[in-house]
């Protein structure tokens, strides 16, 4: 069977080359580091403060979302595999039941944070630990942001929802309104009208609404999908459901993992002062970013698997498979080589602070060395997740996870904060191990005839 996919809007078949893979990717590239993008920029104009602890501040208060919204990210991802699949199967009844079923959820969540706001920041803050001062700042950030909850995780859907149809300009528009609006107001608030922390907050949450009624528009006024099809007895079709609920529950525990990292991670920091939280934030924004570029051909990956899947197609799956590898490898000689040639000056971006930016400078080789180890593992994941195949995801990301408490246990009285850094990196490292391990039996068990 020939290798096939669609123009970046799949539309048109054509032969699966670098070209191809690229004018799908590039737009998930540029939408996927748009988010923390946007997290850089906070930090950024935070870090003009005069003072450590409000960088401190909202990064235990970012923390806290992150911990929120990642535990619901399977929200964009099983909603961007269902999709996919539904469409390379062209089932268009499965397509709008693919929107709807996590878009109810979406907004169940997100009602449920607000309505349990108080309980959530009472337990976070002495959990994440930090100052007095560090703590104020992000009890601030955290009771103005939290009204956007509904909204962000809505827009996860529409997101996913967009790139699992293969609309990936029209999910990469509305990431950028979101992310652009947020850095314009980021930028009026703190800088021009002093708002301080809560500017930032206030910037976050009127992006977070606009992005969702953006979203709603470009899906009403450009979708050839009929929404007046839409029946209450294809949201609730057993077999879909049951399927839905499973692997959305491999991937919420998937990302209770990968924040539980997060967590230990950011508490080691916050329990070795201000200035070792501020600097390991700042490198954590930098890693972020890394990680979405990665992130990026990984959901490019998960559109052409999910294709694949849903059309019986087995040499597009095997395509998928070895240009994300190609294409990972590439990315990986790039963002190692602008970590060593220009790692001082992107620290100086985010702060002003002299002891941030010495503390920063000496970590730096961290980040060298986690695409090199982690890019595997990011990969991977969108091909699993694509293939709505999230258990390999959870149990590999578990075993890192086992594999980062052993190390900081071991490593931090010794080696201090380089300790914590070591512990990440060999939590990614284990991430990109395990889950290769599963690859084999993926193929055999989506193709069985091969």
């Amino acid at each position: 069977m020939k290798a096939v996919v669609t123009s970046v809007t799949l539309n048109q078949a054509t032969p699966l080359g670098h070209r191809q893979y690229l004018a799908l990717a590039l737009p998930l590239i540029i939408s996927g580091i748009s988010t923390p993008i946007l997290g850089a920029v906070d930090t950024a104009v935070v870090g003009r403060m005069p003072v450590p602890a409000a960088i401190g501040g909202v990064a235990i208060g970012a923390v806290i979302f992150n911990t929120m919204y990642w535990l619901l990210g399977f929200l964009r991802v099983s909603t961007s595999g269902f999709t996919a699949q539904a469409e390379g199967a062209k089932n268009e009844n499965e397509m709008l039941a693919s929107f709807f079923r996590p878009a109810i959820l979406a907004v169940v969540f997100g009602l449920l944070f607000i309505i349990l706001q108080q309980p959530i920041i009472n337990i976070a803050l002495p959990l994440i630990g930090g100052t007095k001062e560090v703590s104020a700042y992000a009890e601030t950030y955290f009771t103005i942001r939290i009204w956007g909850a509904p909204f962000i995780l809505v827009s996860y859907v529409i997101i996913g929802w967009l790139i699992g149809m293969g609309k990936v300009k029209l999910a990469l528009a509305t990431q950028i309104v979101m992310n652009v609006l947020n850095i314009i107001l980021d930028i009026v608030f703190v800088m021009g009208l002093g708002f301080g922390v809560a500017g930032v907050a206030y910037a976050t949450l009127i992006a977070e609404v606009s992005a969702i009624l953006f979203g709603i528009l470009v899906i009403v006024k450009t979708n050839k999908v009929s929404f007046s099809k839409l029946k209450l007895s294809m949201l609730l079709e057993a077999e879909a459901l049951v399927k839905m609920v499973k692997v959305n529950r491999d991937l919420f525990l998937r990302t209770v993992c990968l924040l539980t990292m997060t967590v230990i991670f950011t508490a080691k920091g916050a329990s070795m002062g201000e200035i070792t939280l501020a600097a390991n934030a700042i490198l954590l924004q930098i890693h972020y970013i890394m990680a979405y570029l990665i992130g990026g051909f990984a959901n490019a990956s998960s559109i052409l698997v999910g294709r694949a899947i849903g059309g019986k197609n087995e040499a597009l799956y095997k395509r998928a498979y070895f240009l994300s590898a190609q294409w990972g490898v590439l990315t990986v000689v790039l963002l190692t080589s602008v970590i060593m040639l220009f790692g001082n000056e992107l620290v100086s971006f985010f702060t002003t602070i002299t002891a941030v930016q010495e503390t920063a400078a000496s970590l730096l080789i961290w980040l060298v060395i986690f695409p090199i180890v982690g890019f595997w593992g990011l990969l991977l994941e969108g091909i699993f997740s694509g293939a709505t195949e999230a258990g390999p995801v959870r149990n590999s990301i578990f075993m890192a996870l086992l594999l980062f408490i052993v190390a900081i246990w071991w490593l931090v009285p010794t080696y201090q904060n380089q300790g914590v850094w070591l512990a990440f990196v060999i939590f990614s490292l284990g991430r990109s191990v395990f889950l290769w391990l599963h690859v084999p039996r993926l193929t055999r068990g989506k193709f069985m005839s091969s």
